[in-house]
């Protein structure tokens, strides 16, 4: 089973190139396979990130909160409940 993840980013200003290099660096790999499993758009003043895994990479990168924690300095808060990333996650059922 595949699993999408979107995730809304919001850099601070002065910190927006620096957060694209590092978002961009997190899963570079993916975002040159063929096809890509990784994609970044941007909307207004935020970055997001859409990546394709399978079960059992996503169970591993969801436990893995170092990286988020690394570069939450360098994010603004979306709100207090969300606060730095908004993530929508689920099962792919239609890969075409």
């Amino acid at each position: 089973m595949k699993r999408m993840s979107v995730i809304r980013f919001k850099p601070k200003p002065n910190c927006y190139e620096e957060f694209l290099a590092a978002l961009t660096a997190l899963q570079a790999e993916r975002a040159q396979a063929d096809p890509p499993a990784a994609w970044t758009l941007k909307r207004g003043d935020e970055l997001i990130r859409v990546v394709i895994r399978d079960e059992e990479e996503f169970a591993a990168d969801v436990s893995n909160t170092d990286w988020l924690d690394s570069v939450r300095h360098l994010l603004e808060e979306h709100n207090e409940v969300d606060r730095h990333a908004i993530a929508l996650t689920g099962e792919i059922l239609d890969l075409g």
